[in-house]
């Protein structure tokens, strides 16, 4: 069996040095031009170069929990794609998106900066009744943000593309709820994959149907958001504020009016990383999982981008 590693902006050597040490059995290696035929590949934003080379692979295993990188090259159609379940990640976005949900909703914000003024300021407690979550996109990593905010007692409701039964959340589906879900969501937190269908869909159009004064918390993709749109309705008082994980170039650039807006947090993509001894973990257990002919979690549906 023979695997190979092909990720960009990535050091390399850890990953290999690990599946090595998993899969003694196997040849592990890293990509280069003209290389021989591998059966299986560990992939972060492949050239397409790498996929005309490599037409016989069985598995390509994406090492991030979004696929929208692969989505513009040219797959062979007899890879299967496939995705990390978790690895760590959904702890993680969890431990993000709560503290931006209590950050705001507490205000700690606010006390902050009063503090940096040399003033003892006092606000009045607001109620989670009037502060219900909406999460776009109810994958792993949104079951578990929602888990997680129930553990605080707020009202958690979600949206997706297919129909979800979740305990204690209240779910909308398609585009015929989405009105519906957007006009009751205090928070609005993002979590969709990058599709054809999900790109702009933090837009005025749909941003003007939250409630007045509604917060935003985007950690999917920067693509998902219009950003000219988010800063029209802060500048009008619908929004109170924003905290964004992800952005349309990245790193964000100097100067860009997300960096001094008063309304706005930034963070640079670091609200899930890839766990290394976590995903090398699962990746050997699905290389196994296929070797045995079972099947495996986690195969990307490339008609849909998820």
């Amino acid at each position: 069996m023979k695997i190979t590693i092909c990720c960009t902006d990535t050091n390399q050597q850890p990953w290999l040095a690990g599946l090595q040490a998993a899969l003694p059995q196997a040849h592990v290696s890293i990509w280069s031009p003209s290389d021989p035929q591998a059966d299986h590949a560990v992939v972060w934003a492949p050239p397409q170069q790498f996929l005309d080379e490599q037409p016989a692979l069985k598995t390509l295993f994406n090492i991030g929990a979004g696929v929208d990188a692969l989505m513009a090259l040219r797959i062979p159609a007899s890879t299967q794609v496939v995705r990390l379940d978790d690895a760590g990640m959904s702890v993680q976005m969890a431990e993000y998106v709560c503290h931006a949900v209590l950050r705001h909703f507490r205000e700690f914000d606010g006390y902050a900066h009063d503090a940096a003024q040399g003033r003892w300021s006092y606000r009045k407690p607001r109620r989670k009744a009037q502060w219900p979550v909406g999460i776009l996109g109810m994958g792993i990593l949104g079951q578990r943000v929602a888990r997680s905010l129930q553990a605080f007692d707020f009202k958690v409701q979600g949206w997706s593309r297919s129909a979800k039964d979740i305990p204690g959340v209240q779910t909308y589906t398609g585009a015929a709820q989405l009105a519906d879900f957007l006009k009751t969501s205090k928070f609005l937190v993002c979590l969709l994959p990058l599709t054809p269908h999900t790109e702009n869909i933090l837009c005025q159009a749909n941003l003007s149907q939250l409630p007045v004064g509604a917060y935003l918390i985007n950690v999917a993709r920067g693509a998902h958001l219009v950003e000219a749109d988010l800063l029209a309705l802060l500048d009008t008082g619908h929004l109170s504020g924003a905290t964004l994980d992800v952005f349309r170039q990245e790193p964000l650039p100097e100067g860009h009016p997300f960096w001094a807006h008063p309304r706005i947090t930034v963070t640079p993509h670091t609200s899930a990383r890839t766990l290394r001894d976590e995903s090398i973990a699962q990746i050997v257990s699905k290389i196994e999982a296929l070797s045995q002919g079972h099947a495996i979690r986690g195969v990307v549906d490339l008609s849909r981008g998820y």
